[in-house]
């Protein structure tokens, strides 16, 4: 079996209010897929079913084959967005506490948390309480409570919050060693450009509905406006321009480059190809740039979710 969870037409009611609309999301194993929308889109109520803080109203899910059960909380690690420490408590006396209720026995939750601990070198915060740490060494720490279990699948809900650049890289490339040591992972952000250094596939889920999913190129290339940033050394900028206008759709330049070189975006026509293009500019002068435009994350996100609303 490729999936390792599969979310079969998931609804979930608050009263009057429909926060999931017949959902359904195939998630495949050693992936990092990940889970989008503004905010009240359903996305956390997704969350909340999948960890079984709340049950769907309708619909099924399978986690590795098996219909969800409470069983498989020790096969699921959750970051939540609002972290869940208890401030008063020292760091080792809690990660302990908190691995023995993901069932591992004392003994393994102190070898696996020795290896994290030094791994982050935090080892000096063991006896440390919470609330004497900084967010973002909190957030370390919730992090190592996280994974430390080896769950199948890991939900981090923005992972990165608290975190300057320098540690968000760290935790970026532990979780994309998790995936590839096997861990299945659902990452939700709001920082598309994690999602476009991180994420294989995506869902997007807006007003309660999904509206978009599957892999990120592909994705893409649905999305792809066959545009290219173009800049081009001539000796005829104005001529050219007026030659590229009769035969391309033309628009002004929003990027700059070191020279004089004329500069523009231009969008191919349906019977176009990029190398009709690039022979045009070719034959008219020195081409400096030529780039498609591929649109980002970001882009796809603020299209989608408008088109739908």
């Amino acid at each position: 079996m490729n999936n390792l969870l599969e979310i079969n037409n998931v609804f979930k009611n608050y009263g009057d209010f429909r926060a999931l609309n017949d959902v359904s999301i195939h998630i495949p194993k050693g992936s990092v897929y990940g889970l989008l929308g503004p905010n009240g889109a359903g996305k956390t109520s997704l969350i909340r079913i999948i960890n079984q803080i709340t049950m769907a109203d309708a619909g099924s899910i399978l986690l590795d084959g098996e219909t969800l059960a409470p069983k498989h909380t020790a096969d699921i690690g959750y970051l939540p967005e609002e972290r869940g420490l208890y401030k008063s408590m020292k760091v080792g006396e809690q990660a302990l506490y908190l691995a023995q209720l993901k069932g591992l026995s004392k003994s393994e939750a102190k070898k696996r948390l020795k290896y994290w601990f030094e791994k982050f070198d935090i080892s000096a915060w063991w006896g440390k309480k919470i609330e004497e740490l900084s967010k973002g060494m909190a957030q370390k720490v919730q992090f190592i409570v996280t994974v430390m279990h080896n769950p199948k699948l890991l939900i981090f809900d923005e992972p990165f919050s608290g975190f300057d650049p320098i540690n968000a890289q760290l935790i970026a490339k532990e979780i994309l060693q998790l995936r590839d040591e096997g861990a299945t992972i659902i990452f939700s952000t709001h920082r598309m450009e994690s999602v476009e250094e991180m994420c294989d596939e995506i869902a997007l889920i807006n007003k309660s509905n999904l509206i978009l999913d599957g892999k990120l190129n592909d994705i893409k290339r649905q999305f792809r406006t066959h545009t290219f940033q173009v800049g081009l050394n001539t000796a005829n900028p104005n001529e050219v321009q007026m030659q590229l206008k009769a035969n391309f759709e033309v628009f002004p330049a929003d990027f700059n480059l070191l020279g004089n070189e004329l500069t523009m975006n231009v969008k191919l026509g349906k019977t176009d190809t990029a190398n009709n293009l690039l022979s045009f500019l070719t034959s008219r002068g020195e081409v400096q740039h030529f780039v498609e435009l591929i649109p980002s994350a970001n882009d796809i996100f603020i299209q989608a979710v408008n088109k739908n609303s």
